[in-house]
């Protein structure tokens, strides 16, 4: 159907979504994206299906451990499982990179840091945001990159370590 005879977009996206994946996946796809913690009525509104489907695929991706919850007073509230996340982000990194590549990537990562560091004369992204001026641009956007840097550093050192351990098991 051409674009022009569409009423709204979003409502053929969403009957195309309906249409090409089952309510499982829909949920499954909308928890992945789920930082924060959200009700089961609200992933049932925004996977397109009813309140009892959505909590019944919730239960299930907890007991799976994909998602995890957290308790709002009387509310139960679903968001994926940061741990699982962050395991794949290792296990991804270890097979992307091998061992003298995280090396490098970690010493090129700590000179990044020692370089805020020294540019900004504090030793954290938390300590300079208390100091940043608001209307600080290129600062928010070091402070920004430097948060990130650290993240990714912590995640390559413990690719390496993880790597390193089951070069241990295997010995």
């Amino acid at each position: 159907m051409p674009a022009e005879e569409w009423d709204d977009i979003n409502e053929h996206v969403e009957e195309e979504w309906k249409a090409e994946t089952t309510p499982f996946e829909r949920v499954y796809e909308i928890i992945e994206q789920t930082h924060e913690g959200q009700s089961a009525a609200e992933l049932a509104e925004r996977a397109l299906v009813s309140e009892p489907t959505a909590r019944r695929h919730c239960k299930s991706l907890v007991n799976t451990g994909f998602a995890e919850t957290e308790q709002d007073g009387q509310t139960t509230l679903y968001k994926r499982n940061s741990d699982r996340v962050l395991m794949t982000r290792i296990r991804e990194l270890r097979e992307e990179a091998d061992r003298e590549e995280l090396l490098e990537g970690i010493e090129r990562m700590k000179t990044e840091i020692r370089g805020y560091e020294d540019d900004y004369g504090v030793l954290s992204p938390e300590e300079l945001a208390r100091e940043l001026d608001p209307d600080d641009t290129e600062g928010w956007d070091d402070l920004t990159a430097w948060k990130t840097t650290r993240q990714n550093l912590a995640i390559a050192q413990a690719a390496l370590a993880y790597d390193e351990a089951n070069h241990q098991l295997v010995a």
